[in-house]
């Protein structure tokens, strides 16, 4: 296995030499080096479906080609690692960062990775508008109620809701025990304004996701806070330091070697940007242990992402 793994990294290191004019595009490579590539992968992934939704992702975003086509296999690679599905499923995706390839898990994705831990039978989260009913306690028993505004015995529209106030996230643990993170438009919008790719698309003038999907990024932000409090396996630990390295604006630099035998992991500082917005009915469970680490290189161009299908 390792004398295999050698020999398709020499291989992919050798497509890249020589001058840039001579550098082999993503679905070139790819479709070169799928059959060694797949038997450094774990056995259970099928390389062909592989191939296809990498294949799809990259078409799907005309700038990914004008980054290292080595950053996007590790992506690729990476995210069969975590067993999340890149694309338009909202599990993951892959997002230009500069000359690098970052993954970035979708809110959609940090939810099965929560699901599949064993521990947490159902999570979700929703948007709270000013017309619906809303209450949270906090204290030795916490409780939270959301009644949307009905018409005719089902939800409202949202214009008739009206404006959004805030978002919450809930999660259910095996044993019928609850967790929940509550946030206010306002701290929402303050997460969205520390954000290096909003902050960046704001600088050159340019519309990010927070601008035309800020629904979905709002949620993420709750389910994001909430699967930091839960009790967490390797991969969610893994995808949620992921994800936070992107917000901060810093490289994932996820190397070939790495992503294949695994041992690819980004270094978090224990400082968090997370702790600076608030919240509020941290749940009931304490918080797993802490997330995964490796190196990373300076910033360079940044762009949010979501997870969501509604896009």
């Amino acid at each position: 296995m390792e004398k295999t793994m050698s020999q398709t990294l020499r291989n992919i290191q050798k497509s890249r030499q020589g001058a840039s004019s001579n550098v082999v595009p993503f679905p070139t490579m790819l479709e070169k080096f799928k059959g060694e590539i797949a038997r450094a992968l774990p056995k259970h992934l099928s390389p062909d479906r592989m191939a296809r939704i990498a294949l799809t992702a990259f078409r799907m975003n005309p700038k990914l080609s004008e980054t290292d086509p080595r950053s996007v296999f590790a992506a690729v690679i990476q995210s069969c690692q975590l067993g999340l599905e890149i694309g338009l499923m909202g599990e993951a995706h892959l997002v230009p960062f500069g000359s690098q390839c970052q993954l970035i898990p979708g809110y959609q994705g940090l939810m099965k990775l929560a699901r599949n831990s064993g521990i947490v039978q159902d999570i979700y989260g929703h948007e709270v508008r000013i017309n619906d009913k809303f209450d949270i306690v906090l204290g030795l028993n916490r409780s939270l109620m959301h009644e949307p505004l009905k018409k005719n015995g089902f939800p409202a529209s949202d214009e008739e809701r009206g404006m959004i106030v805030g978002f919450y996230a809930v999660g259910v643990f095996k044993d019928g025990t609850r967790t929940f993170h509550a946030m206010s438009n306002e701290q929402v919008e303050q997460v969205r304004d520390k954000s290096r790719g909003y902050q960046m698309a704001k600088k050159y003038g340019k519309e990010s996701p927070w601008d035309t999907h800020f629904i979905p990024m709002g949620l993420k932000t709750l389910i994001r806070r909430l699967c930091n409090l839960l009790p967490k396996s390797p991969e969610l630990a893994m995808a949620l330091a992921m994800d936070e390295l992107h917000e901060r604006g810093e490289t994932q630099n996820i190397g070939i070697t790495e992503a294949i035998d695994g041992s690819w992991a980004p270094i978090i500082d224990d400082e968090s940007e997370d702790q600076d917005s608030g919240g509020q009915g941290q749940g009931d469970k304490d918080s797993g242990p802490g997330r995964n680490a490796a190196s990373v290189n300076p910033p360079s161009t940044v762009t949010d992402i979501f997870g969501e299908e509604g896009k």
